[in-house]
């Protein structure tokens, strides 16, 4: 039989896949292949496995929410595991790089994702030579809701918990002067949530970058300006058209090398966000790294 290491996290979402995981292993032993599973209970855990493990497995397995597959992620490219597909098992919360994908959240319907063995090369994004991510690199208002959100508050409410978040951010936010830079130029104004997407969507909200490719070699930047309230109607109508990037209020561009600073004084909101993980504070230099993994698709 092949063999496939799944690493999941028990804490995902509201427990449905732990609660399933014999479902998972028999369907994908219908399909060929024995599962090792290895539960992931504390930090730095996912990368001194994958670090330790036998490097002769077939297939590896992240099972959890875009926090859990960052950590994967990373530790595959860390301990240069590149050449093993990986199949990305939606169990969280918010998986939006598995929506983009269309991946399934059924375990059947995913195992069988898995067994029918397609796989496509996916770029990942690079933020200072340090971390990498595979769908955004968030910075501004909302980009730390993953990770002030009470756990017990998210598994109650599910995304309704990151848009409640989100509203709590909303009153007290203020504008933050940044710079951003590319091959387009530089940018400098006062902005209010700036998003480096792999994927058309994060926090739930799908087309934010409706022709965004895992693999074109781009990075897409969707950054939106302080907007005046007058201002806010029209934006929301083109967002809901799909004709958002086209607003005044919104910087659009594709690039492969995207830099960001906050030109804040007292420097707020200097933290930024990598598939619902803690990233490096600004500034950050974010770099395309084209066809780094393969992963299963349908």
């Amino acid at each position: 039989m092949k063999k496939f290491k799944l690493i999941y996290n028990p804490y995902s979402g509201d427990g449905f896949f732990r609660d399933n995981l014999d479902t998972f292993i028999r369907c994908m032993q219908k399909y060929g292949y024995e599962v090792t599973p290895f539960c992931s209970f504390e930090v730095g855990d996912i990368d001194s496995h994958i670090a330790a493990m036998d490097k002769n497995y077939d297939a590896i397995g992240a099972a959890g929410g875009d926090g859990t597959i960052n950590l994967v992620v990373n530790a595959m490219m860390r301990h240069k595991l590149t050449d093993i597909p990986l199949a990305l098992i939606p169990a969280g919360t918010a998986n939006d790089f598995c929506s983009f994908l269309g991946i399934p959240k059924d375990i059947e319907e995913c195992c069988d994702v898995i067994g029918k063995g397609r796989t496509e090369y996916t770029d990942l994004g690079l933020i200072n030579n340090e971390k990498y991510f595979i769908n955004v690199c968030a910075g501004g208002l909302f980009s730390d809701v993953s990770l002030e959100i009470d756990k017990t508050f998210k598994d109650l409410f599910g995304k309704l918990a990151y848009y409640a978040k989100g509203m709590e951010q909303l009153s007290a936010f203020e504008p933050i002067p940044m710079r951003i830079t590319s091959s387009h130029g530089m940018y400098e104004n006062n902005i209010n949530l700036f998003l480096v997407l792999n994927s058309s969507g994060t926090g739930g909200i799908e087309g934010i970058s409706p022709h965004a490719s895992i693999n074109d070699g781009m990075l897409d930047l969707v950054a939106f300006a302080n907007t005046p309230w007058h201002e806010l109607p029209p934006l929301i109508f083109d967002f809901l058209k799909g004709e958002h990037l086209f607003n005044d209020n919104v910087i659009f561009f594709k690039d492969s090398h995207i830099k960001i600073e906050n030109l804040s004084p007292d420097k707020r909101f200097t933290t930024t966000d990598i598939d619902g993980e803690r990233g490096p504070e600004m500034p950050v230099e974010i770099k395309t790294v084209p066809n780094a993994l393969k992963i299963f698709v349908k």
